[in-house]
């Protein structure tokens, strides 16, 4: 088993940046793939960005490319998610999920076995 807590959000205006961290602690971190969610007020959570075990493949929504990066520090158990030229839309309780089944990239919910508490980002216009 592995718990999941996010932090690193906050309020920015559009334009602006942040970075999103999960750190986990449990079982082996490097055994789990990862991807970041997020949801909306009013809408369904939605797959952002994952990154493999060793972290040496990533994938990400068309939405965020070219603005978010996700990377991993297994030896410090932490994922990050780099967020650039933040939007309005942007605006969304971002979660972190971990897998611990072969595979990675997945964008189901119920792909993830794990998931953190969430952590608030606000992209002001």
């Amino acid at each position: 088993q592995v718990q999941l807590v996010e932090s690193g959000g906050g309020l920015v205006q559009a334009g602006g940046s942040l970075r999103l961290s999960c750190a986990a602690s449990g079982r082996t971190f490097s055994d789990y793939a990862v991807s970041w969610f997020r949801q909306a007020p009013g809408k369904e959570r939605e797959f952002v960005a994952a990154i493999s075990r060793s972290g040496g493949l990533t994938y990400y929504a068309d939405f965020v490319k070219g603005r978010f990066t996700i990377s991993r520090n297994n030896a410090k158990n932490t994922v990050y998610l780099q967020m650039n030229s933040l939007k309005p839309e942007d605006t969304a309780v971002y979660y972190c999920a971990a897998r611990q089944a072969a595979g990675w990239a997945k964008t189901r919910l119920t792909d993830y076995d794990y998931w953190g508490q969430g952590t608030q980002v606000t992209v002001s216009s």
